[in-house]
């Protein structure tokens, strides 16, 4: 008899060395755990960010020592409006007890406001903002104090480093936010599929144990790439999807093949059986997003690299867990998996076979297959096309949830203050015979860019110089929100102007730099990165369908589909996220674009989970054909088959998607969005009108070149001589 294939191996030994596997899975999971809290997690810090000219300019200032300190700032104003003199004794006191505080290096005298409503106390900080952040809950602490003893006044604090505590906090509860919605939704869904407390119970327990290892395994590797922050939520995104969609695969299968047997086949070969089968998908399903994530570290940028990290480990983790340890789950319950039966669940599990409602929805492209192919990617094509309009951009703090109270408190900081507002500066660095003049030349721009008040409305800028007098600054204030285009305008006509008088200065580097210019850079280079992102996934996604099924007619097949299905998402996001209709229901405020991060991250992982179902599918089509069947009459049976798992699989992913919807960062909700949007396409369209009807038209040219092999030959035969040995 041929060999068995690596998955039915692993599945008879986990099933016949139960308590070995579980046991080995559990102490896998507390290995993870408790290196990661000795380990702990290395955070990026704003270097690792540096993209660009941006980059460039910040990587001048660090070089020359002038990196702007970190500042918090505390403000000061009346509800009533005015000031009142209460408001002088109250920055003493803000004063008095940040310097008491180990983490402030400096306390500013308080500033008037030019209107004389505001009173600004400026706080410096010791260290950089990744050595800030732990330490500003200390001066939050005492801004609020002083808060209490004034409740006739507004002492407020914010700062970079506290918006970030805001945001890290809002990411935590956002996380557990997405808990609470998805948990209960993912066991009503299995408790319809399976009709019992073990059958939903065991792919939610396993699930979990994928994401907890794999958030353990990320704090890990943060150690070579740095974790930026949300790498969290998007492990729990998908480590719940593939981590329950896995784990049903392989349980309906199992359950369907002893169902089919009617009690001839043992447990123990239904569960080789359904290793030799959805196992095979699910290792086939998971490099395909393994594949497609790493494809991110093309990008070069520590956001990418960080997601795609997080991202590939906790997909493999919850492929290893599907091949080991459910097999032994499933082998100790044995038929106590079908129990307890839950009422009313337990009699819609029972129901098998496709129903009605399946065979139905296919009529159209088994009977008309032309005409259901053109309806359907017409239809799919006109929901991309506002996708040609899209714009990328970075949130900034006016598109930034107004629940963060930094955010808010910098809203009215910059209406008081308005130089405190956004900025760009011009660095230069020269060699020490041509410092002199770089240093003049710089003084030329500011004056320049002081009589251009679309650059700047700053009336005495004025030029810093390193300690060596190496490195020359300047900076520019703007009356504008970072993520406006008139900031960007700014930024774009200060370029245009620096070459004219630093250009000409010999051994000289000069960038323009600050929050405007990064979030421009940074947008500007996923634009340029995206389409050799695009290609390799494209690429890798055609040979891993070709190796997996031997035919290039499918393997070209699955990559048009997806760049359908990809199309269609992008164009839904456009609509919802770049107009204002859709704020007050999804709780956000439009920037006019999409966050520039949102659309190659998107492609990529839903290149990967589209093959879940693509794989699922086209392997129950295929072993169809095997059986002799022509690809017609494969195809409906195939699709009516596995529809039933695949429509739960596309429910649990869409719960899990659609939780992150309601969070608060721009980015998480369009991710989520976005997600969920592609899976409802992709099962529902795309596997139930444009793929049949495809499959349909091309017939037996769709396994071209390869010819299917009879019943004994390839991976069937591990589901042959399982079940024969088992009669």
């Amino acid at each position: 008899m041929q060999k068995r294939s690596v998955t039915v191996r692993m599945a008879r030994w986990s099933a016949t060395h139960p308590w070995k596997a579980i046991v080995g899975w559990v102490v896998f999971v507390a290995v993870c755990v408790v290196g990661s809290g000795i380990a702990g997690t290395v955070d990026a810090t704003s270097a690792d960010y540096r993209i660009g000219e941006a980059g460039r300019a910040e990587a001048l200032l660090a070089e020359g020592g002038m990196t702007d300190p970190v500042v918090e700032k505390v403000l000061i104003t009346s509800p009533s409006g005015g000031l009142p003199p209460e408001a002088g004794a109250a920055a003493r006191e803000v004063s008095d007890r940040m310097r008491a505080l180990p983490a402030v290096a400096e306390v500013g005298e308080p500033a008037p406001a030019p209107s004389g409503d505001a009173l600004l106390v400026q706080v410096r900080m010791h260290g950089d903002d990744k050595q800030a952040l732990p330490e500003v809950g200390a001066l939050l602490e005492q801004t609020a104090a002083v808060q209490q003893a004034h409740p006739d006044l507004k002492v407020e604090q914010t700062g970079q480093v506290s918006i970030d505590q805001g945001i890290d906090e809002q990411l935590g509860e956002d996380l557990a936010l997405g808990e609470k919605i998805t948990l209960p939704v993912t066991v009503i869904i299995l408790l319809m599929v399976f009709g019992s407390l073990l059958g939903a119970g065991v792919p939610v327990l396993l699930a979990l144990s994928c994401v907890v290892t794999a958030m353990s395994l990320s704090a890990l590797t943060s150690h070579l790439i740095p974790d930026v922050g949300t790498v969290k939520n998007i492990i729990l995104l998908l480590g719940m999807a593939v981590g329950v969609d896995y784990s049903l695969f392989y349980i309906k299968r199992e359950r369907e093949e002893r169902a089919r047997s009617g009690g001839r086949l043992s447990h123990f070969a239904a569960i080789e059986v359904a290793a030799a089968t959805s196992g095979h998908t699910v290792v086939v399903s998971g490099i395909a997003v393994m594949v497609s994530m790493a494809s991110l570290y093309l990008a070069g940028d520590v956001v990418f690299a960080s997601l795609a990290t997080g991202s590939i480990a906790v997909v493999l983790v919850a492929v290893i867990s599907s091949l080991t340890v459910l097999p032994a789950v499933l082998a100790k319950l044995g038929p106590r998996i079908d129990r307890p039966k839950v009422p009313f669940f337990g009699k819609l599990a029972e129901r098998q076979g496709p129903g009605k409602f399946w065979p139905a929805m296919l009529r159209p492209s088994m009977q008309r297959p032309g005409v259901t192919l053109a309806v359907s990617a017409l239809a799919m094509l006109l929901l991309a096309a506002p996708a040609l309009t899209m714009q990328l951009g970075l949130p900034g703090n006016n598109t930034l949830p107004k629940g963060i109270p930094g955010i808010q408190v910098n809203e009215r900081l910059v209406q008081e203050f308005p130089a405190e507002g956004a900025s760009n500066f011009v660095a230069v660095r020269s060699d020490p015979a041509h410092a002199a003049a770089a240093g003049q030349a710089l003084g030329r721009l500011a004056e320049q860019a002081q009589q251009d008040p679309a650059i700047t409305r700053a009336a005495d800028a004025q030029v810093r110089t390193s300690a060596d007098g190496l490195v020359h600054t300047v900076q520019l204030g703007i009356p504008y929100a970072t993520d406006s285009p008139e900031a960007a305008n700014s930024l774009q006509r200060l370029r245009e102007l620096a070459p004219a008088e630093l250009g000409g200065v010999p051994g000289t580097e000069f960038a323009v730099g600050g929050g405007v210019a990064r979030n421009v850079d940074t947008a500007g280079h996923q634009s340029e990165t995206l389409p050799g992102v695009v290609a390799f996934v494209l690429l890798l996604t055609f040979v891993m369908m070709l190796i997996s099924f031997r035919s290039a007619v499918l393997a070209a097949m699955s990559i048009v589909l997806n760049l359908l299905s990809a199309g269609a998402t992008f164009g839904v996001l456009v609509l919802v996220f770049q107009s204002s209709w859709a704020e007050g229901l999804l709780g956000f405020e439009s920037g006019g674009f999409i966050v520039s991060r949102v659309p190659l991250f998107l492609f990529v992982i839903l290149f990967g989970l589209s093959m879940d179902y693509h794989v699922f599918v086209v392997s129950r089509i295929r072993e169809a054909v095997r059986r002799g069947l022509p690809t017609s009459k494969a195809v409906h049976e195939g699709i009516t088959s596995s529809a039933g798992v695949v429509t739960s699989a596309a429910i649990v992913m869409v719960s899990v998607f659609l939780s992150f919807v309601f969070t608060g960062l721009p980015e998480m909700k369009q991710l989520g969005l976005g997600l969920a949007v592609a899976v409802l396409l992709d099962a529902f369209v795309i596997r139930v009108l444009v793929l049949p009807s495809l499959m349909v038209l091309l017939g037996e040219r769709t396994w071209w070149p390869a010819r299917i092999r009879s019943p004994r030959g390839g991976r069937d035969q591990d589901r042959e001589a399982v079940s024969a040995a088992a009669r």
